[in-house]
């Protein structure tokens, strides 16, 4: 373990960029929701 030498930029990184697109669509969805529920509420409440 000793020989290994870190090299800068040799890690893949495909699963942490799957895991914040998931991430980021999951908020962008709850937004939509969250403002959609909002703008209802805003109407039938007057």
């Amino acid at each position: 373990m000793a020989d290994q030498k870190h090299e800068h930029g040799s890690m893949s990184t495909d699963d942490q960029e799957k895991t914040f697109a998931s991430f980021m669509g999951i908020v962008s969805k709850s937004t939509v929701v969250i403002v959609i529920a909002l703008v209802l509420l805003y109407l039938i409440n007057g």
